[in-house]
């Protein structure tokens, strides 16, 4: 298995309160762990125009599943703060890291 870094973009398409966002970014810590720490990456950036980006870990036999892992991950987390796909549609994910332990 791989650690790969996945970031998964996003829209708000309303005003989110900063208790949403601090749920979010509480739920997602998990998956903030030595590759993405050891960068400096931030789990949550929130942009002026309600575009964001989510950076999380996931471990994985290869990079498709790896994305997919990211978007499920992400979707689950804006589903349990109450936020429904139409509310925040997410974009393409990106592979932004690899640590195959080599």
């Amino acid at each position: 298995m791989t650690r790969f870094v996945i970031t998964v973009p996003g829209t708000f398409v309303s005003d989110v309160a900063d208790s949403v966002r601090s749920a979010i970014e509480r739920k997602l810590a998990a998956r903030h762990t030595e590759v993405s720490e050891s960068e400096g990456l931030s789990l949550l950036t929130l942009h002026d125009d309600g575009t964001f980006s989510v950076r999380l870990e996931v471990e994985a036999p290869d990079k498709y599943e790896a994305e997919l892992d990211a978007v499920e991950i992400v979707a689950s987390v804006l589903k349990e703060a109450g936020l429904s796909e139409s509310d925040v549609p997410l974009g393409t994910p990106a592979v932004t890291g690899i640590d195959s332990g080599l």
